[in-house]
């Protein structure tokens, strides 16, 4: 056991946490160079278009320090506020952690929290400066930040340049010397912490697991702590790049476990796999549940997949626990369900999975949230601090807390409405800081607001997708411009479509989509102007019928566009 480090990687989005994953990965030789690939452990098409890592990847590498083999198990975590979910998860699978710190950049908002999270953990944080071969990078000004944030010595951070491979390899020595070794006793009851899961079709579902006490054995029957089920554990092994089957894992090792389970509600992230035979007395302390943040309709657009979406937002949830939903139905959409993510970006990531991994095409309302109020940290360099003031007041902030971290770095404080930040506020703060500005919440409870229901009406008719909870001083400039944006969305038809926005029976905004018209009165040249008027009347009342019947159909991306309404 004193030959294993278990450790994860801590950065924010961007700062070459993958590309150093791929370095450690390729010292301990633990790919070929022809299975070496950019970004190894990104294997989603998402995650490589978009260069940023959504789920949390494990793999075991194998280290030679002064004719000792050490086993390395590396957890690699997501670095967006959204995904922090994952972050939790990996860190509770590990005893240290490697603080990975871009040093044009400096320390943002989310390696802060994320920090914190594995400071609570009590994990041995290794601080890492990378891209250190840049020439915008400021090693010296970067590591004052690291040292006033840690309180460690400058000694302690190691520099790197992960694209090159500089300093890689004294990384590696500080995981062996640094890291503390698992404790826990072998022999003991079987105690596991389950900390992902995945579904695959041909062996059902594999629980990814990080042994606390105990061992387990291939064959052995085994029973998961909150659900109470028991199954034989047909295969256990470590996780490499693929899964590589062993006879036995003891206390300290991380390795999944295959047992036929085809229901993914027979699976927790968080349980606690124990022994039939010899069972613990109690689970592990899993990690944190995380609320969702921003809550959407996701509805079939063919209401007969409805079923089918049901399965993939199940097989989805196994991957990815943040995801919460219940069904609902709405008027206009029928059968759906309620889904609830931990910000735009999430959702905007849920949607295409789907789309992509289960081939489900899907109809997502305009986000919604209650009335929370978060806490919401933004780190800054300070030229950019009034305009960024103003953008937090307007969105109903208070000012709670100002720090200077450094002579051009401040640490703004406020306290703010969940509702104010969920369409477009990250956008608008990263413009107006020209991307320095980097922004972390948590919630904080909630607070009586003066909130009103804005219905959107098509043709007198409530479209209930588009319907939203909105602070009464907005609710105003926001119905009209989504009238507007409607009115450029919505295609014209053979009748006049009346889009409305209303707060009860008041009618506060309109549009109108104009109709397309057959110039009916051509055929008359010169005559009584009675012929023009009979033809004229005669097409009013056409369109008066087809009015009734008409039916106005709302394109997907009108309900997309609201998000980005500017």
């Amino acid at each position: 056991m004193d030959k294993i480090r278990n450790f994860c990687i801590i950065a924010h989005i961007d700062h070459g946490k993958s590309t150093l994953a791929d370095r450690l990965i390729e010292l301990t030789n633990t790919l070929t160079k022809k299975e070496l690939v950019d970004q190894v452990l990104d294997d989603m098409d998402l995650e490589r278009e978009r260069g940023i890592t959504i789920k949390s990847h494990a793999i075991q590498m194998k280290y030679e320090h002064e004719g000792e083999v050490y086993t390395l198990n590396l957890i690699d975590t997501p670095g967006h506020v959204d995904f922090s979910y994952e972050v939790s998860r990996s860190i509770a699978a590990c005893e240290g952690a490697l603080l990975v710190v871009d040093a044009s950049q400096g320390i943002q908002a989310q390696t802060i929290s994320n920090l914190y999270m594995a400071i609570d953990h009590d994990l041995e944080v290794i601080p890492v400066l990378n891209k250190i071969d840049m020439e915008s990078a400021q090693p010296e000004k970067v590591e004052d930040q690291i040292v006033d944030l840690i309180g460690c010595d400058r000694e302690d951070i190691l520099r790197c340049s992960a694209r090159t491979g500089f300093g890689v390899e004294e990384i590696l020595e500080a995981i062996v010397k640094r890291i503390p070794a698992p404790k826990g006793d072998p022999d003991a009851p079987l105690q596991a912490l389950i900390f992902d899961s995945v579904f695959n079709s041909f062996r059902g579902i594999i629980a990814y697991f990080k042994i606390v006490n105990g061992t387990i054995r291939t064959g052995e029957n085994v029973k998961f702590f909150n659900t109470g089920m028991e199954y034989d554990a047909d295969e256990i092994g470590v996780l490499q790049m693929k899964q590589v089957p062993q006879k036995e894992l003891s206390a300290g090792n991380v390795g999944y476990i295959i047992s036929g389970i085809k229901s993914s509600k027979e699976v927790k992230v968080g349980d606690t796999i124990t022994s039939v035979d010899n069972p613990c007395d109690k689970p592990i302390a899993g990690f944190e549940n995380v609320k969702p943040m921003v809550f959407a309709g996701v509805y079939p657009v063919d209401a007969d997949d409805y079923e089918e979406l049901r399965s993939s937002l199940e097989k989805l949830q196994l991957n990815d626990a943040s995801l919460v939903w219940e069904p609902e139905s709405s008027a206009a959409l029928g059968f759906g369900f309620r889904c609830g993510f931990l910000g735009l970006l999430h959702m905007e990531i849920i949607q295409e999975r789907l789309d992509r991994e289960f081939n489900m095409d899907v109809i997502t309302t305009v986000p919604n949230v209650d009335e929370p109020y978060i806490l919401a940290q933004i780190i800054s360099q300070n030229e950019y601090v009034g305009s960024i003031m103003t953008l937090c007041i307007e969105r109903r902030g208070i000012l709670k807390n100002q720090v200077y971290l450094t002579t051009d770095r401040v640490e703004l404080t406020f306290e703010m409405p969940l509702s104010e930040i969920v369409f477009d506020f990250y956008d608008k703060l990263k413009s107006i800081s020209r991307g320095y500005a980097s922004f972390d919440y948590h919630i904080c409870g909630y607070k009586p607001s003066k909130l009103v229901k804005l219905d959107i009406m098509l043709n007198g008719d409530t479209v209930d997708a588009l319907s939203t909870l909105i602070f009464v001083d907005h609710a105003y400039s926001f119905g009209r411009r989504m009238c507007e944006k409607l009115k450029e969305l919505i295609p014209r038809q053979q009748f006049d479509i009346a889009i409305q926005a209303a707060i009860g029976a008041k009618i506060i905004a309109r549009e109108t989509v104009r109709q397309v018209r057959k110039d009916v009165t051509a055929k008359c040249y010169g005559g009584d102007i009675s012929r023009k008027r009979k033809l004229l009347e005669k097409q009013k009342e056409g369109k008066k019928r087809m009015r009734q019947i008409g039916n106005v159909e709302v394109p997907q991306s009108a309900f997309l566009a609201v998000l980005k309404l500017d």
